[in-house]
């Protein structure tokens, strides 16, 4: 009963001051809103970086740095400063302790997006997000054809291409090349489903694509008579003379440190081999800074519309002074006049956590698949997680603290103070 008695008084003066009520509501649900949403996408962007690839033991390319390896070959991030001899990596994938391989040849592209260079083991062993299969969702892999080629499923999306298409293959990274294999269309002859992972932004072609391709390119721009050449030639006439890196499936777990070991000494050019999740972790090491100052950054801007709230109720006091002096005539106790204020702030919190989770859910619904077509962010809409609970009760700690200042300012105010004041 005292409790209702309490809330109505407390609903009535929040309703007596609706505007600054509203301001400070909208305030905490923005701050929320930022909160959690920092807090997800940190979470998608570990997740989309960690189910890119699952499964694969090993990635092996030229020596370089562990992280520039990573990026390029599964990210399609930068360059590769060096490519590796095709026989080096058949020297590797026939070993007794290799149970599948997948190779990759980079450097060229289509619209901005990557061409990736690789064989049938791409579409047989690749697995992604808790080992799930790529699937063909439209179509059929390359086959015996060389200048066949599989989408992406949003480079499919985004560039309007169906099964039977042609397109033609730009030279280098650059999203405007000037340099371009226009005198050999690859047809569009599958697309693939979506995966949420980079795999999404990437076209692949056979490895006899890639060296078809640059023929008559060895001084890196076309030679008009050799290039003429690779229109009818085979599978058959092609020798493969590189790529860029591939990836290793070991026999068991056990072997897998003994086949990084031997790939460090291999004597026939430099190679360095890394395992995918513990350079993830390094790499998450590397964000990690960025990713607490995010977090430091939602926090301030909490405490600024934590602040609203304090300054809403501190500065109203003298405007209820002779408010309050009535309750205490009545038999409202000084505890009774604090609890008031508390519940102010907290009701005000609580509207503004509502809000601030009506708001983040609203937007991540649009922003889902803006994000996983263009940056492979998977979020998930999961609210009300451990690390949710955690955020909702700090911002209520917050609210009965902010609450407590005015309170006890009220609570200390006397009956005769608050019936001297003349209106």
């Amino acid at each position: 009963m005292l409790f209702s008695t309490l809330f109505k008084i407390t609903f009535s003066s929040l309703l007596h001051r609706k505007f600054t009520s509203f301001l400070c509501v909208i305030s905490i649900a923005l701050s929320v809103a930022l909160i959690i949403g920092v807090e997800k996408t940190r979470e998608g962007a570990r997740e989309g970086f960690t189910s890119t690839v699952t499964g694969a033991d090993l990635l092996v390319g030229a020596r370089t740095g562990e992280l520039q390896l990573l990026l390029y070959s599964l990210f399609h991030m930068g360059e590769a400063v060096n490519n590796i001899r095709y026989s080096s990596y058949q020297d590797i994938a026939n070993h007794r302790a290799v149970a599948w391989t997948i190779p990759f040849a980079l450097g060229d592209s289509y619209n901005g997006n990557r061409v990736v260079g690789t064989n049938e083991n791409f579409f047989k062993h690749y697995r992604y997000r808790d080992g799930q299969n790529l699937e063909i969702a439209d179509g059929r892999e390359f086959g015996n054809e060389i200048f066949e080629v599989v989408l992406g499923h949003q480079v499919a999306r985004r560039e309007n291409l169906r099964t039977g298409d042609q397109i033609i293959i730009a030279h280098g990274l650059s999203q405007t090349a000037t340099l371009t294999h226009d005198n050999l269309p690859f047809e569009v002859v599958g697309i693939l489903g979506p995966t949420a992972t980079p795999i999404d932004h990437g076209l692949f072609v056979s490895l006899h694509a890639i060296e078809a391709i640059h023929i008559g390119w060895e001084t890196g721009v076309p030679n008009p008579e050799k290039t003429q050449l690779a229109k009818s030639i085979t599978k058959e006439d092609i020798e493969i003379s590189q790529i860029t890196s591939f990836l290793v499936g070991a026999t068991n777990r056990v072997m897998t440190l003994q086949l990084r070991r031997m790939i460090a000494q291999y004597d026939r050019e430099p190679l360095l081999a890394i395992i995918p999740a513990l350079t993830l972790g390094r790499l998450w090491e590397v964000l990690g800074q960025a990713e607490r100052v995010l977090i430091l950054i939602s926090f301030c801007v909490l405490i600024v519309g934590m602040v609203s709230i304090l300054i809403a109720l501190y500065t109203s006091l003298n405007e209820r002074r002779r408010e309050m002096a009535i309750l205490r005539s009545v038999g409202a106790s000084p505890f009774h006049l604090l609890s008031i204020l508390v519940l102010e702030s907290l009701t005000l919190v609580s509207l503004g956590l509502a809000m601030g989770y009506g708001l983040l859910a609203s937007s991540t619904i649009w922003l889902i698949p803006y994000l996983e077509a263009n940056y492979s962010l998977s979020l998930q809409l999961s609210f009300l997680t451990a690390q949710d609970l955690k955020y909702v009760s700090i911002v209520i700690l917050f609210g009965l603290f902010i609450g407590l200042i005015p309170g006890l300012k009220a609570y200390k105010q006397s009956v005769q103070d608050g019936l001297s004041v003349t209106t």
